[in-house]
């Protein structure tokens, strides 16, 4: 167990993880592979290390996943398009300032196609809805500027359903709150400038309330600790201006306590196997706690707070100040 950041085997993990196209589970992740190079270079360019994986070849592996039938991105070559790995591919071209490559009017048109009637977004053409879909049809057309396009209070309408007696969101109408729909749903509204509808109180309250004795958060009541929850709670509790209602300390020492002291990478909890996901996620909520050495990254929009900014799209979010030591 390490109470500092192993940023170099972190670095290392990462760029090692295309290494295993022999192993089954490198095949059987296939469906999450736009979003894990999404992962993998926004948590190199947290740690300052966003030269760390090959440019070209992952804006040529990006490309060689647009569906032209679609006009938007699969996850992986030959699969079809859906808003995550759309998302994550538009979210890689900016991180990479290649987004030049795009066809945006086709990726708007995709995006916007999948709204329901109801005002929730389907992922696909399959109809899978979730208010996860929602907010990254609303982040993409937003990082695209095409933000103008949606129906904003239709979109709203449905948010507004899934909130619930906590102050919390559901995945769709009528489920329970759990904290990374939180994260969307608050994450949406802000960039639509509809944070009025949030009962920040109430949900600023349900939100601390996740943070148990070890210090991690956990999703949802009764359920353990996690350090994905690190940044869909403290994200939350940054776009609202309440990230000093949790100990930080306590958070922070959970999270580098996740961390694979041999081969790098950061785990779920401590003693479980590290993966890119909790490795990015881990690495995020750090940063928003002013983590020494981080690069600041926008809790909104999940990517370097100077490209966010950069783009004239900064929301009055808050994090921690950044410490020197």
């Amino acid at each position: 167990m390490s109470t500092s950041l192993l940023v170099p085997l972190h670095v290392a993990y990462i760029r090692a993880l295309g290494d295993s196209k022999d192993d089954l589970s490198y095949h059987l992740s296939a469906h999450l592979r736009m979003n894990a190079v999404y992962w993998g270079l926004t948590a190199l360019l947290v740690m300052g290390h966003g030269d760390a994986l090959d440019r070209d070849e992952m804006i040529d592996f990006v490309m060689s996943c647009w569906n032209e039938e679609a006009g938007a991105f699969g996850a992986h070559p030959d699969h079809d398009a859906h808003l995550l790995s759309t998302l994550s591919a538009i979210q890689i071209l900016l991180m990479q300032n290649a987004i030049d490559r795009v066809d945006v009017d086709r990726i708007t048109k995709f995006i916007l196609s999948l709204q329901q009637p109801s005002g929730v977004f389907a992922g696909d053409t399959f109809g899978e809805i979730d208010t996860r879909f929602s907010y990254c049809a609303i982040n993409a057309l937003s990082l695209l500027g095409k933000l103008d396009e949606l129906d904003v209070e239709k979109t709203v309408a449905y948010f507004r359903r899934c909130r619930n007696f906590d102050g919390g969101f559901g995945a769709v109408a009528g489920a329970e709150s759990h904290a990374a729909q939180v994260f969307v749903c608050v994450a949406a509204l802000a960039i639509l400038d509809k944070l009025d509808e949030v009962d920040q109180p109430t949900l600023c309250w349900w939100l601390s309330e996740r943070q148990l004795p070890i210090g991690g958060f956990n999703g949802r009541p009764e359920k353990l600790e996690d350090v994905c929850y690190s940044f869909f709670v403290l994200s939350a509790l940054s776009i609202l201006g309440k990230i000093t209602w949790i100990d930080s300390s306590k958070l922070e020492a959970f999270i580098l306590s996740a961390q694979d002291t041999e081969s790098g990478g950061i785990a779920d909890r401590p003693g479980d196997m590290p993966d890119v996901f909790h490795t990015h996620f881990g690495l995020a909520g750090l940063s928003l706690l002013g983590y020494p050495a981080l690069v600041d990254i926008d809790p909104v929009y999940c990517m370097p707070a100077s490209i966010i900014e950069g783009l004239g799209l900064r929301k009055g979010w808050k994090a921690l100040q950044r410490r020197t030591s």
